[in-house]
């Protein structure tokens, strides 16, 4: 079923001499199937194809897109196990995982479906005309939204469906009006033609515009850069680390005509434990965050990769009860032999820096499998070494042992934007955490109480994003109804006629 081929629109293509295959992280082999990286001429025909798609897309009722969005979640739903069981090959993950990640990735879809239908989500504002007003007449003025454009998707290592070539990007670009072409990433590769072949199929049952979705295959950078260069393409979005989310970023501003790119990119989730709560539950929350750091071989952009406490006997105690209980989960395979070597490497170089001293016992695992590992430093070393503020994508957490409550503020200050912050505290010390919740607030997208932040909940309250290098814009989520505001742009029409005005302006 996986040609390898790339989908322009509904036509399958596959020009190029460039070919790669994906690896089985857990056999550390190569899979079967082939992928062909798409060529200049097949990037250039998928653009022009969305831009004249746009034209009329642009133009479907929001009836007509809930349809084509309902329609690519009955179609991934209907490639069942053919789907999970690529999932798995490509990315080591658990059958567990694929199948919720693939029912995750359909409610996306149907979430916006449904707010589509409710017709409410462009925040429409009238107001109407005031001829006599004095001193002067007040015109007509009634305010909507619309589509930027055709959209760039970059694919995500982390999750193959969710955040991936029908995840919550293209969900809400497809929502909004937007054309898609996905920049398929190169270690799901196969998965990622399965889903695009859903969403061809939705879109021809649904009556949508050829050029409403494309899928390019690319093992390098050539294709994406080429893409986001393109003038046709108006936004683009992007899951993965601070370097390609930059690099992507500046591409976008140094156009002719720049455009938005909202890239979510790298994150250490700071958590703040307080004396109370190490006292009296110190054992409780090691448990939790022993669990929290390793989940999915801590691949997750809100892993838990520092933690912030005051010198007690209390931490103490905590930090060894973590460490022991941390090595005694199971290590689990990680994506790809690129990231485990990167998190080798980023580990090894935070765990060798001056004042860094490891806390569990050092694992012996397989190949491709993460050795999960806590270690500590002292407040005054974390302050004075940028290094140590670096994410460690993977299964490892940093403590940092603070003199007092001044310096935890101070730290807190200092740190880079985050996508979370969490607190964890006893009731009593409520009326204690102001100063704490204050810092936070100003530094992350989300603050957690008494909880881990693992784990991102798609609902219209989440917020996923944050300050940069977060992401690129603070002011927008990823996850989420309203993560469709990235794709769209206010427009005002000052004394119309009432058969010209979009329909939700009449």
């Amino acid at each position: 079923m996986i040609t390898g081929q790339n989908f322009i629109g509904s036509k399958r293509s596959a020009k190029g001499d460039v070919v790669f295959r994906t690896i089985n992280p857990e056999l550390n082999a190569h899979n079967d199937w082939e992928s062909i990286e798409a060529t200049t001429a097949e990037i250039d025909e998928a653009t022009e194809l969305a831009w004249k798609a746009f034209k009329e897309y642009r133009k479907t009722s929001d009836h007509e897109r809930a349809d084509f969005l309902d329609a690519i979640a009955d179609e991934i739903e209907l490639l069942g196990d053919t789907l999970l069981n690529v999932y798995c090959k490509e990315s080591g993950l658990p059958q567990g995982r694929a199948t919720g990640e693939r029912g995750r990735t359909m409610f996306q879809l149907r979430s916006f479906a449904e707010m589509l239908r409710n017709g409410n989500w462009r925040d429409v504002a009238i107001d109407e005309a005031i001829p006599d007003r004095k001193p002067l007449p007040k015109a007509d003025l009634r305010k909507t939204y619309i589509p930027l454009g055709p959209v760039v998707v970059f694919g995500s290592s982390n999750f193959p469906l969710a955040y991936s070539t029908a995840g919550g990007d293209t969900a809400s670009a497809l929502a909004a009006g937007c054309p898609v072409i996905v920049k398929s990433h190169p270690m799901h590769a196969g998965t990622g033609e399965l889903v695009a072949m859903a969403i061809i199929k939705a879109a021809e049952k649904t009556g949508m515009p050829n050029g409403v979705f494309s899928n390019l295959n690319s093992n390098g950078i050539e294709v994406g850069v080429r893409l986001v260069n393109d003038p046709k393409v108006k936004a683009v979005g992007f899951t993965g680390s601070i370097k390609g989310g930059r690099a992507l970023f500046d591409i976008a501003n140094r156009r002719p005509e720049p455009i938005p790119l909202f890239a979510e990119m790298g994150s250490i989730n700071p958590v703040v434990i307080t004396e109370g709560a190490l006292k009296e539950n110190g054992e409780k929350w090691a448990e939790a965050y022993a669990g929290s750091i390793t989940l999915g071989a801590g691949q997750f952009c809100t892993n838990p990769g520092l933690i912030l406490a005051i010198e007690s006997d209390g931490l103490d105690k905590f930090k060894r009860s973590l460490a022991e209980k941390i090595v005694k989960i199971d290590a689990t395979c990680m994506l790809h032999p690129n990231i485990k070597s990167a998190y080798s490497t980023l580990k090894n170089e935070v765990s060798s820096q001056v004042g860094v001293k490891s806390l569990s016992i050092p694992l012996e695992v397989e190949a491709n499998y993460a050795d999960q590992a806590v270690a500590e430093v002292s407040g005054d070393a974390f302050l004075q070494n940028p290094k140590l503020h670096q994410e460690v994508f993977g299964p490892f957490s940093l403590i940092v042992k603070c003199a007092n409550e001044q310096q935890l503020l101070t730290i807190i200050e200092q740190l880079e934007g985050q996508l979370t912050g969490t607190i964890i505290a006893e009731d009593s010390e409520l009326s204690e955490l102001t100063d704490i919740v204050d810092e936070l607030s100003q530094r992350v997208g989300r603050i957690i109480f008494n909880g881990v932040p693992t784990g991102v909940e798609v609902c219209p309250s989440m917020n996923h994003g944050g300050p940069y290098p977060a992401s690129t814009d603070a002011r927008f989520t990823a996850v989420g109804l309203h993560a469709i505001k990235r794709w769209i742009r206010p427009i005002s029409y000052q004394s119309f006629p009432g058969k010209l005005l979009p329909e939700e302006l009449k």
